[in-house]
């Protein structure tokens, strides 16, 4: 995948009406810290065009850009933020839920997990809603270079173990060293081949 365009389009908050694209869609979700934003600039080639923020919990939109004009990168809210009050948090996923259950055009759905811990409540949560909705998440383990080589294989099986996710795909990723960008892309060329 060449990036050639990238275009913030459609920002959606929780009351807005989720657009009907005509482009296909891949989803991003994961919780708030765990580097969603940088994933989402290291795959579009851009330093800051998402926006990264020390103070998680910032992205409360879903926020659709437009690669190349011919696919929607869609950044869900982060989830799992501590300092969010309740009724916001059910707002958000109230805001996910409808999207994942509505979306036309949207393909696949990434699911990020921090390589360094064990998934949470939270990351079991979303990876059951993406499956009951009828997808098979991929999962992007993050922040690969903060741990020691010797020990991504240990992390990614206590990731399958505690998602439950059986065989499903795991891709370590750096955002810093860019490590696991490539397998990403072709995953997304893939689903760029299939809906021609």
């Amino acid at each position: 995948m060449v990036i050639k365009s990238v275009n913030l389009e459609i920002v959606c908050g929780v009351t807005s009406k989720l657009p009907a694209t005509e482009l296909c869609e891949v989803a991003f979700a994961g919780k708030s810290n765990v580097g969603k934003s940088s994933l989402i600039n290291a795959l579009m080639n851009r330093k800051s065009y998402a926006r990264t923020s020390a103070q998680p919990g910032k992205t409360q939109t879903i926020n659709f850009y437009n690669i190349n004009e011919e696919i929607y990168f869609v950044d869900l809210p982060g989830y799992g933020y501590a300092k969010a009050s309740k009724t916001e948090v059910a707002k958000w996923g109230q805001m996910i839920e409808r999207y994942l259950k509505t979306s036309r055009q949207l393909k696949c759905v990434f699911l990020l997990v921090d390589i360094r811990h064990e998934p949470g409540n939270n990351d079991r949560l979303m990876y059951d809603w993406v499956v009951a909705n009828g997808f098979t998440p991929v999962i992007i383990a993050t922040k690969l270079d903060k741990i020691n080589r010797s020990q991504t294989a240990r992390q990614i099986k206590t990731i399958r173990e505690g998602l439950g996710c059986g065989d499903a795909k795991i891709i370590p990723f750096s955002a810093t060293t860019k490590q696991g960008r490539e397998e990403i892309y072709e995953i997304i060329d893939k689903i760029l081949e299939d809906t021609v």
